[in-house]
């Protein structure tokens, strides 16, 4: 990768990337810096997702990345990679890419029968066919496992859903929903790949948004949505087959915290050398550089803890507590860190033209979404007393 202070400092690609995989994210960070970049500070005041942002990343082929093994390309590692580069850069275009390549790819490539993963999993890897994830309901969250309200009936070899679904991000450009209702027979979680234009299907822009505001978010209503029975992906039939595919997930937010972090690390470095106040650079004053130090700190603990993590998975190991544990902790520092950086610019870290701003409010929504700081430390709790705290 291109020099990165935080990833630089120990090795931390070289020595869990192949040279090949390597080169891709040079030539990912490249294409952010030179083609995305300048326009993000735009798409952030106006709330939009530039179509120029696809375009630029599409043909890089991120899933299918040249040179690179199809183990290692489909690697915890080599994703978390991916997304750190990419949040390094801007976290909405980070979660817009990972609506794709993580969670909809997961759900599909984990969630499918093999037949089903065959067919669609290379359509996704090139964004021929687009999805989103769609759980999260208006009045479930933290509680959707068991509160779930969205129901799906079936008739023969058809299904009708009913229901809505909320803060689904990229669903107006997707061209399926994987949509998960309860079965109103079992009573069991099942998951739809459903058209995003079926008859009875409406998205509504949730506005007002002061985090993520480049990645548009939905309100999803789905009333009388009919679908075949082979658009169900045949191995999820209960709320533990949707967990085993998030458990896979969750550290994909882990490697957004870390990446975010380098990014506005980099913007206080940029500013503060540049800066100067009573005569000189403000970065050589002892109190700036004191938070510079805690920011590239939390930075590289947070990478760390991340690696730690996807190297566990390609191992084999997967765990819901250190799933959860990763995104507690790289969350709560990733908020810390995007603070001090909007505090070193003073009222410049206000500006859009900074970066600083940016990371300073997405990181409020990194610290919320795919599982909130306390749900978390409850997963944590269990795992250390054997004693659940959930009500």
């Amino acid at each position: 990768m291109t020099a990165d202070p935080v990833a630089d400092r120990l090795g931390f690609a070289e020595r869990y990337l192949s040279p090949a995989a390597r080169a891709v994210l040079d030539e990912l960070s490249d294409v952010l810096d030179e083609r995305i970049r300048p326009l993000l500070a735009d798409a952030w005041e106006r709330a939009v997702m530039p179509d120029e942002v696809l375009d630029a990343l599409v043909p890089l082929a991120l899933m299918d990345p040249s040179g690179a093994s199809r183990e290692e390309a489909d690697s915890s590692m080599f994703s978390g990679f991916r997304n750190y580069v990419l949040a390094r850069c801007d976290a909405s275009v980070a979660t817009m890419y990972n609506a794709q390549s993580g969670l909809f790819r997961a759900i599909v490539r984990h969630g499918g029968s093999a037949e089903q993963a065959a067919a669609w999993d290379p359509l996704i890897r090139r964004f021929e066919m687009r999805g989103v994830f769609a759980l999260t309901e208006p009045d479930h969250g933290s509680d959707v496992a068991g509160g779930l309200a969205t129901t799906a009936t079936r008739e023969g070899g058809t299904w009708t859903i009913d229901g809505e679904k909320r803060w689904i991000g990229g669903a107006d450009q997707a061209d399926v929903l994987a949509v998960f209702a309860r079965d109103t027979a079992d009573g069991q979680v099942k998951t739809f790949l459903v058209d995003r234009e079926a008859a009875g299907v409406s998205l509504e822009p949730i506005a007002g948004k002061v985090s993520l505001r480049i990645m548009q978010n939905f309100h999803i209503r789905l009333s009388g949505v009919r679908v075949q029975e082979e658009r169900r992906l045949h191995g999820i039939d209960s709320w533990r087959d949707v967990a085993a595919v998030l458990r896979r997930m969750r550290s994909d937010v882990a490697w957004f915290a870390a990446g975010m972090q380098a990014g506005a690390l980099a913007a206080a470095t940029r500013y503060t050398s540049e800066r100067e106040q009573f005569g000189r650079p403000i970065g050589s004053f002892q109190l700036v550089q004191e938070k510079l130090a805690r920011m590239l700190g939390n930075a590289t603990s947070s990478l760390a803890l991340a690696t730690s993590l996807s190297a566990a998975q390609d191992a084999g190991t997967w765990s819901d507590e250190n799933s959860a544990l990763a995104k507690m902790v790289t969350a709560e520092k990733g908020r810390e860190t995007a603070a001090l950086a909007r505090e070193m610019l003073g009222g410049n870290g206000l500006l859009l033209e900074n970066d600083a701003a940016r990371f300073f409010a997405d990181a409020e929504a990194v610290y919320s979404y795919e599982g909130t700081h306390e749900i978390n430390a409850l997963i944590v709790g269990r795992s250390l007393t054997g004693a659940s705290a959930f009500l």
